[in-house]
Protein backbone atom coordinates (compact mmCIF):
# COMPACT_ATOMS: atom_id res chain seq x y z
CA UNK A 1 0.00 0.00 0.00
CA UNK A 2 1.07 3.20 -0.93
CA UNK A 3 0.89 5.39 1.91
CA UNK A 4 1.95 8.39 0.76
CA UNK A 5 -0.46 8.42 -2.21
CA UNK A 6 -3.25 7.89 0.04
CA UNK A 7 -2.53 10.66 2.30
CA UNK A 8 -2.92 12.92 -1.04
CA UNK A 9 -6.14 11.27 -1.78
CA UNK A 10 -7.56 11.82 1.95
CA UNK A 11 -6.26 15.56 2.28
CA UNK A 12 -7.97 16.10 -1.77
CA UNK A 13 -11.36 14.10 -0.63
CA UNK A 14 -11.03 15.71 2.86
CA UNK A 15 -10.66 19.42 1.24
CA UNK A 16 -13.55 18.61 -1.71
CA UNK A 17 -16.34 17.28 0.80
CA UNK A 18 -15.50 20.31 3.29
CA UNK A 19 -16.43 23.17 0.60
CA UNK A 20 -19.18 20.83 0.18
CA UNK A 21 -20.03 20.74 3.80
CA UNK A 22 -19.59 24.34 4.41
CA UNK A 23 -22.34 24.88 1.99
CA UNK A 24 -25.16 22.93 3.71
CA UNK A 25 -26.19 25.75 6.39
CA UNK A 26 -26.38 28.14 3.84
CA UNK A 27 -28.26 26.55 0.95
CA UNK A 28 -31.62 26.29 1.76
CA UNK A 29 -31.36 30.10 2.93
CA UNK A 30 -30.11 31.24 0.55
CA UNK A 31 -31.75 29.64 -2.65
CA UNK A 32 -35.23 31.11 -0.04
CA UNK A 33 -33.55 34.32 -0.23
CA UNK A 34 -33.63 34.65 -4.58
CA UNK A 35 -37.67 33.37 -4.17
CA UNK A 36 -37.03 29.11 -4.35
CA UNK A 37 -40.18 27.21 -2.62
CA UNK A 38 -39.94 24.53 -0.51
CA UNK A 39 -40.30 21.89 -3.67
CA UNK A 40 -37.68 23.90 -5.67
CA UNK A 41 -35.52 24.04 -2.99
CA UNK A 42 -35.38 20.45 -2.72
CA UNK A 43 -35.41 20.28 -6.46
CA UNK A 44 -31.92 21.96 -5.96
CA UNK A 45 -30.71 19.33 -3.45
CA UNK A 46 -31.68 16.34 -5.77
CA UNK A 47 -30.54 18.02 -8.78
CA UNK A 48 -26.74 17.82 -8.06
CA UNK A 49 -27.06 13.69 -7.02
CA UNK A 50 -29.02 13.39 -10.35
CA UNK A 51 -25.95 14.51 -12.49
CA UNK A 52 -23.42 12.45 -10.34
CA UNK A 53 -25.44 9.10 -11.30
CA UNK A 54 -25.56 10.93 -14.80
CA UNK A 55 -22.51 11.46 -15.21
CA UNK A 56 -20.16 9.58 -13.22
CA UNK A 57 -20.31 6.50 -15.54
CA UNK A 58 -18.89 8.85 -18.65
CA UNK A 59 -16.50 10.49 -16.65
CA UNK A 60 -15.21 6.83 -15.50
CA UNK A 61 -14.79 5.71 -19.16
CA UNK A 62 -12.96 9.08 -19.56
CA UNK A 63 -10.70 8.36 -16.69
CA UNK A 64 -10.22 4.29 -17.28
CA UNK A 65 -8.81 5.99 -21.19
CA UNK A 66 -7.13 9.30 -20.68
CA UNK A 67 -6.45 8.65 -16.63
CA UNK A 68 -7.67 9.70 -13.41
CA UNK A 69 -5.93 12.49 -12.83
CA UNK A 70 -7.00 14.35 -15.45
CA UNK A 71 -10.68 13.90 -14.10
CA UNK A 72 -9.83 14.48 -10.95
CA UNK A 73 -8.17 18.05 -12.25
CA UNK A 74 -11.31 18.91 -14.49
CA UNK A 75 -13.57 17.79 -12.03
CA UNK A 76 -12.50 20.12 -9.17
CA UNK A 77 -11.93 23.17 -11.48
CA UNK A 78 -15.17 22.75 -12.88
CA UNK A 79 -16.56 22.79 -9.03
CA UNK A 80 -14.58 25.63 -8.41
CA UNK A 81 -16.32 27.26 -10.90
CA UNK A 82 -19.76 26.34 -10.35
CA UNK A 83 -19.33 27.04 -6.48
CA UNK A 84 -18.51 30.84 -7.48
CA UNK A 85 -21.48 30.53 -9.92
CA UNK A 86 -23.34 29.71 -7.41
CA UNK A 87 -22.57 32.50 -4.57
CA UNK A 88 -23.19 35.09 -7.56
CA UNK A 89 -26.58 33.75 -8.54
CA UNK A 90 -29.80 36.05 -8.35
CA UNK A 91 -32.25 34.06 -9.77
CA UNK A 92 -33.57 30.15 -9.27
CA UNK A 93 -32.90 28.92 -12.81
CA UNK A 94 -29.38 30.16 -12.56
CA UNK A 95 -29.35 28.53 -9.18
CA UNK A 96 -30.47 25.51 -10.67
CA UNK A 97 -27.75 25.27 -13.37
CA UNK A 98 -25.04 26.64 -10.88
CA UNK A 99 -26.17 23.34 -8.75
CA UNK A 100 -26.20 21.22 -11.56
CA UNK A 101 -22.66 22.07 -13.21
CA UNK A 102 -21.48 21.13 -9.60
CA UNK A 103 -22.68 17.61 -9.64
CA UNK A 104 -21.71 17.16 -13.30
CA UNK A 105 -18.28 18.34 -11.89
CA UNK A 106 -18.19 16.70 -8.76
CA UNK A 107 -19.29 13.42 -10.84
CA UNK A 108 -15.32 13.56 -11.84
CA UNK A 109 -14.07 14.11 -8.64
CA UNK A 110 -15.34 11.12 -6.02
CA UNK A 111 -15.46 8.20 -8.05
CA UNK A 112 -12.14 8.54 -9.58
CA UNK A 113 -10.46 8.77 -6.26
CA UNK A 114 -12.30 5.95 -5.67
CA UNK A 115 -10.55 4.45 -8.81
CA UNK A 116 -7.26 5.42 -7.67
CA UNK A 117 -7.71 3.81 -4.51
CA UNK A 118 -8.61 0.72 -6.30
CA UNK A 119 -5.49 1.74 -8.42
CA UNK A 120 -2.99 1.35 -5.92
CA UNK A 121 -4.03 -0.96 -3.64
CA UNK A 122 -4.35 -5.26 -3.62
CA UNK A 123 -7.14 -6.98 -2.54
CA UNK A 124 -6.34 -7.30 0.73
CA UNK A 125 -5.59 -3.74 1.43
CA UNK A 126 -8.49 -2.50 -0.37
CA UNK A 127 -10.93 -2.20 2.22
CA UNK A 128 -8.44 -0.13 4.55
CA UNK A 129 -8.25 2.25 2.06
CA UNK A 130 -11.39 2.73 1.31
CA UNK A 131 -12.37 2.80 4.57
CA UNK A 132 -9.64 6.16 4.85
CA UNK A 133 -11.36 7.46 2.21
CA UNK A 134 -14.96 7.04 3.73
CA UNK A 135 -13.40 8.91 6.74
CA UNK A 136 -12.12 11.68 5.17
CA UNK A 137 -15.45 12.31 3.50
CA UNK A 138 -16.87 12.27 6.87
CA UNK A 139 -14.70 14.45 8.38
CA UNK A 140 -14.63 16.73 5.88
CA UNK A 141 -18.70 16.78 5.90
CA UNK A 142 -18.84 16.86 9.55
CA UNK A 143 -16.50 19.86 10.02
CA UNK A 144 -18.11 21.56 7.12
CA UNK A 145 -21.57 22.50 7.79
CA UNK A 146 -20.20 23.94 11.55
CA UNK A 147 -17.69 26.32 9.09
CA UNK A 148 -20.10 27.48 6.94
CA UNK A 149 -22.87 28.47 9.71
CA UNK A 150 -20.68 30.44 11.43
CA UNK A 151 -19.70 32.56 8.56
CA UNK A 152 -22.48 35.04 9.28
CA UNK A 153 -23.33 34.93 5.58
CA UNK A 154 -25.40 33.20 2.99
CA UNK A 155 -23.63 33.87 0.16
CA UNK A 156 -19.76 34.02 0.94
CA UNK A 157 -19.99 30.21 2.03
CA UNK A 158 -20.01 29.40 -1.91
CA UNK A 159 -17.06 31.69 -2.71
CA UNK A 160 -14.79 29.95 0.35
CA UNK A 161 -15.86 26.53 -1.05
CA UNK A 162 -14.99 27.44 -4.43
CA UNK A 163 -11.97 28.80 -3.43
CA UNK A 164 -11.17 25.57 -1.38
CA UNK A 165 -11.67 23.48 -5.01
CA UNK A 166 -9.42 25.86 -6.42
CA UNK A 167 -6.41 25.35 -4.14
CA UNK A 168 -6.86 21.19 -4.11
CA UNK A 169 -6.87 21.12 -8.10
CA UNK A 170 -3.30 23.88 -7.20
CA UNK A 171 -2.60 20.65 -4.53
CA UNK A 172 -3.56 17.46 -7.02
CA UNK A 173 -2.15 19.15 -9.50
CA UNK A 174 1.53 19.66 -8.65
CA UNK A 175 1.57 16.38 -6.02
CA UNK A 176 -0.62 14.05 -6.83
CA UNK A 177 1.02 11.45 -9.72
CA UNK A 178 -1.42 9.60 -12.63
CA UNK A 179 -2.36 5.72 -10.87
CA UNK A 180 -3.82 4.67 -13.95
CA UNK A 181 -1.42 1.75 -15.64
CA UNK A 182 -1.39 0.66 -19.05
CA UNK A 183 -1.63 -2.93 -20.31
CA UNK A 184 -3.02 -4.88 -17.01
CA UNK A 185 -4.15 -8.42 -17.20
CA UNK A 186 -7.76 -9.20 -16.99
CA UNK A 187 -7.51 -10.43 -13.61
CA UNK A 188 -5.94 -7.35 -12.48
CA UNK A 189 -8.64 -5.19 -13.78
CA UNK A 190 -11.74 -7.35 -11.75
CA UNK A 191 -11.21 -5.51 -8.66
CA UNK A 192 -11.33 -1.47 -10.60
CA UNK A 193 -14.11 0.42 -9.58
CA UNK A 194 -16.93 0.15 -12.32
CA UNK A 195 -19.23 2.50 -13.76
CA UNK A 196 -22.52 1.80 -13.21
CA UNK A 197 -25.00 3.72 -15.78
CA UNK A 198 -28.56 4.26 -13.87
CA UNK A 199 -29.82 1.24 -16.14
CA UNK A 200 -27.34 -0.93 -15.29
CA UNK A 201 -28.35 -0.78 -11.52
CA UNK A 202 -31.25 -2.87 -12.16
CA UNK A 203 -29.91 -5.16 -15.12
CA UNK A 204 -26.98 -5.78 -12.69
CA UNK A 205 -28.55 -6.17 -9.06
CA UNK A 206 -32.64 -6.96 -9.00
CA UNK A 207 -33.48 -10.21 -7.83
CA UNK A 208 -29.94 -11.52 -9.36
CA UNK A 209 -27.37 -10.14 -7.09
CA UNK A 210 -27.06 -11.72 -3.44
CA UNK A 211 -26.07 -8.17 -2.14
CA UNK A 212 -28.76 -6.50 -3.17
CA UNK A 213 -30.01 -6.64 0.51
CA UNK A 214 -27.04 -4.28 1.13
CA UNK A 215 -27.42 -1.67 -1.45
CA UNK A 216 -30.88 -1.55 -0.61
CA UNK A 217 -29.47 -0.52 3.02
CA UNK A 218 -27.14 2.10 1.10
CA UNK A 219 -30.61 3.52 -0.51
CA UNK A 220 -32.62 3.73 2.03
CA UNK A 221 -30.21 5.55 4.47
CA UNK A 222 -29.25 7.62 2.20
CA UNK A 223 -32.87 8.45 1.38
CA UNK A 224 -34.14 9.20 4.87
CA UNK A 225 -31.22 11.39 5.70
CA UNK A 226 -31.18 13.25 2.75
CA UNK A 227 -34.40 14.34 3.32
CA UNK A 228 -33.80 15.52 6.83
CA UNK A 229 -30.69 17.56 5.51
CA UNK A 230 -33.29 18.66 3.10
CA UNK A 231 -35.54 20.30 5.50
CA UNK A 232 -33.40 20.70 8.55
CA UNK A 233 -32.63 24.33 8.00
CA UNK A 234 -36.51 25.49 7.41
CA UNK A 235 -37.37 23.18 10.06
CA UNK A 236 -35.32 24.71 13.07
CA UNK A 237 -36.16 28.10 11.75
CA UNK A 238 -39.88 28.15 10.98
CA UNK A 239 -39.90 26.61 14.83
CA UNK A 240 -37.23 28.47 16.32
CA UNK A 241 -36.11 30.97 14.23
CA UNK A 242 -32.70 29.12 14.28
CA UNK A 243 -30.41 29.73 11.50
CA UNK A 244 -27.00 28.77 9.92
CA UNK A 245 -25.36 29.87 13.00
CA UNK A 246 -27.17 27.53 15.10
CA UNK A 247 -26.80 25.06 12.75
CA UNK A 248 -23.28 25.24 12.65
CA UNK A 249 -22.81 24.71 16.87
CA UNK A 250 -24.94 21.51 15.89
CA UNK A 251 -22.66 19.92 13.52
CA UNK A 252 -19.81 20.88 15.32
CA UNK A 253 -21.11 18.99 18.82
CA UNK A 254 -22.40 16.19 16.86
CA UNK A 255 -19.23 15.85 14.57
CA UNK A 256 -16.85 15.95 18.02
CA UNK A 257 -18.86 12.37 18.79
CA UNK A 258 -19.21 11.20 15.18
CA UNK A 259 -15.62 11.47 14.45
CA UNK A 260 -14.09 9.26 16.71
CA UNK A 261 -16.39 6.80 16.62
CA UNK A 262 -15.96 6.49 12.88
CA UNK A 263 -12.25 7.20 13.25
CA UNK A 264 -11.16 4.40 16.32
CA UNK A 265 -14.39 2.66 17.46
CA UNK A 266 -15.86 1.41 14.55
CA UNK A 267 -13.70 -0.79 13.89
CA UNK A 268 -13.80 -2.45 17.58
CA UNK A 269 -17.69 -2.71 16.98
CA UNK A 270 -17.28 -4.26 13.74
CA UNK A 271 -15.30 -6.82 14.86
CA UNK A 272 -16.96 -7.77 18.21
CA UNK A 273 -20.55 -7.86 17.01
CA UNK A 274 -20.56 -8.56 13.27
CA UNK A 275 -21.39 -6.12 10.20
CA UNK A 276 -24.67 -6.90 10.96
CA UNK A 277 -25.67 -5.79 13.68
CA UNK A 278 -24.04 -2.21 13.30
CA UNK A 279 -26.00 -1.93 10.25
CA UNK A 280 -29.33 -2.66 11.79
CA UNK A 281 -28.07 -0.79 14.67
CA UNK A 282 -27.50 2.23 12.70
CA UNK A 283 -30.37 2.31 11.04
CA UNK A 284 -32.86 2.33 14.00
CA UNK A 285 -30.48 4.79 15.44
CA UNK A 286 -31.11 7.33 12.22
CA UNK A 287 -34.78 6.18 12.72
CA UNK A 288 -35.13 7.17 16.28
CA UNK A 289 -33.72 10.59 16.31
CA UNK A 290 -35.13 11.29 12.87
CA UNK A 291 -38.54 10.30 14.94
CA UNK A 292 -37.51 12.24 18.21
CA UNK A 293 -37.28 16.16 15.99
CA UNK A 294 -40.63 16.68 16.33
CA UNK A 295 -40.11 16.54 20.38
CA UNK A 296 -37.43 18.65 20.57
CA UNK A 297 -38.24 21.45 22.95
CA UNK A 298 -34.59 23.24 23.40
CA UNK A 299 -31.48 23.98 21.33
CA UNK A 300 -29.70 21.09 23.81
CA UNK A 301 -32.96 18.31 22.69
CA UNK A 302 -32.12 19.73 18.86
CA UNK A 303 -28.67 18.87 19.39
CA UNK A 304 -28.93 15.40 20.68
CA UNK A 305 -31.72 14.31 18.37
CA UNK A 306 -29.95 15.41 15.59
CA UNK A 307 -26.53 13.74 17.15
CA UNK A 308 -28.41 10.56 17.61
CA UNK A 309 -29.17 10.72 13.74
CA UNK A 310 -25.56 11.28 12.52
CA UNK A 311 -24.48 8.38 14.83
CA UNK A 312 -26.59 6.22 13.14
CA UNK A 313 -25.75 7.49 9.47
CA UNK A 314 -21.87 6.94 10.43
CA UNK A 315 -22.70 3.75 11.42
CA UNK A 316 -24.27 2.26 8.35
CA UNK A 317 -22.01 3.72 5.68
CA UNK A 318 -18.59 2.63 6.45
CA UNK A 319 -19.49 -0.57 7.62
CA UNK A 320 -22.03 -1.58 4.58
CA UNK A 321 -19.27 -0.49 2.08
CA UNK A 322 -16.86 -3.22 4.32
CA UNK A 323 -19.43 -5.82 4.33
CA UNK A 324 -20.03 -5.48 0.53
CA UNK A 325 -16.40 -5.75 -0.30
CA UNK A 326 -15.81 -9.01 2.03
CA UNK A 327 -18.93 -10.57 0.03
CA UNK A 328 -19.07 -9.27 -3.29
CA UNK A 329 -19.09 -12.13 -6.20
CA UNK A 330 -18.43 -9.72 -8.63
CA UNK A 331 -15.21 -8.14 -8.10
CA UNK A 332 -15.21 -5.02 -5.57
CA UNK A 333 -14.72 -2.37 -8.17
CA UNK A 334 -18.21 -3.99 -9.51
CA UNK A 335 -20.16 -3.98 -6.08
CA UNK A 336 -18.85 -0.24 -4.91
CA UNK A 337 -20.29 0.73 -8.28
CA UNK A 338 -23.38 -0.39 -7.40
CA UNK A 339 -23.61 1.05 -4.43
CA UNK A 340 -22.24 4.48 -4.95
CA UNK A 341 -25.48 4.35 -7.73
CA UNK A 342 -28.01 3.16 -4.87
CA UNK A 343 -26.20 5.89 -2.50
CA UNK A 344 -27.08 8.46 -5.26
CA UNK A 345 -30.54 7.48 -6.02
CA UNK A 346 -31.47 7.69 -2.44
CA UNK A 347 -29.92 11.56 -2.73
CA UNK A 348 -32.26 12.04 -5.87
CA UNK A 349 -35.47 10.62 -4.00
CA UNK A 350 -34.96 11.67 -0.50
CA UNK A 351 -35.25 15.53 -1.02
CA UNK A 352 -37.75 15.67 -3.03
CA UNK A 353 -39.99 13.71 -0.55
CA UNK A 354 -38.61 15.75 2.29
CA UNK A 355 -39.53 19.25 0.54
CA UNK A 356 -43.43 17.98 -0.28
CA UNK A 357 -44.06 16.52 3.15
CA UNK A 358 -42.69 19.46 4.88
CA UNK A 359 -44.62 21.89 2.35
CA UNK A 360 -48.09 19.98 3.16
CA UNK A 361 -47.23 19.58 6.92
CA UNK A 362 -47.47 16.28 6.76
CA UNK A 363 -44.81 15.25 9.55
CA UNK A 364 -41.71 14.14 7.27
CA UNK A 365 -39.11 13.40 10.03
CA UNK A 366 -42.01 10.80 10.71
CA UNK A 367 -42.88 9.60 7.66
CA UNK A 368 -38.85 9.17 6.61
CA UNK A 369 -38.43 7.73 10.17
CA UNK A 370 -41.25 4.96 9.66
CA UNK A 371 -39.48 4.56 6.14
CA UNK A 372 -36.56 3.46 7.47
CA UNK A 373 -38.01 1.32 10.41
CA UNK A 374 -40.01 -0.14 7.42
CA UNK A 375 -36.97 -0.80 5.84
CA UNK A 376 -35.18 -2.23 8.61
CA UNK A 377 -37.72 -5.00 9.31
CA UNK A 378 -37.80 -6.14 5.71
CA UNK A 379 -33.89 -6.26 5.11
CA UNK A 380 -33.49 -8.10 8.92
CA UNK A 381 -33.72 -11.66 7.21
CA UNK A 382 -31.97 -11.18 3.94
CA UNK A 383 -29.14 -9.31 5.50
CA UNK A 384 -29.03 -12.16 7.91
CA UNK A 385 -28.89 -14.69 5.34
CA UNK A 386 -25.81 -12.88 4.03
CA UNK A 387 -24.35 -12.88 7.46
CA UNK A 388 -24.84 -17.19 7.12
CA UNK A 389 -23.04 -17.27 4.13
CA UNK A 390 -19.77 -17.82 3.78
CA UNK A 391 -18.25 -16.11 0.51
CA UNK A 392 -14.27 -15.47 -0.20
CA UNK A 393 -13.37 -12.33 -0.43
CA UNK A 394 -12.75 -11.16 -4.24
Amino acid sequence: MDKSKLLLLFLTLFFVMLGFGIIIPNLAYYAKETGATTTEIGILMSIYSGMQLLFAPIWGRLSDKYGRKPAILLGLLGNAAALIGFGLAKDYLWLFTARSAAGIASAAVLPSVMAYVADITTSEERGRGMGLMGAAMGLGFILGPAIGGIMGSHDMPFFVAGGLSLLTFLFALILLPESLQKGLKNEDLEDRHEWVSPREIFRQTTLKSPLTPLFLVAFFSTFSFSGLEMIFPLFIEDRWDYGEREMGWMFMIMGAIVVPLQGGILGILINKFGERRIVLTGMLLNALGMGLLLTAYSFASLTLYLTITGVGNQLIRPTNTSWISKQTRIGQGAAIGIMDAFLSLGRILGPPLGAWLYAKEAYPYIVLSGILVIATLCLYIPLRRIQDETVPTS
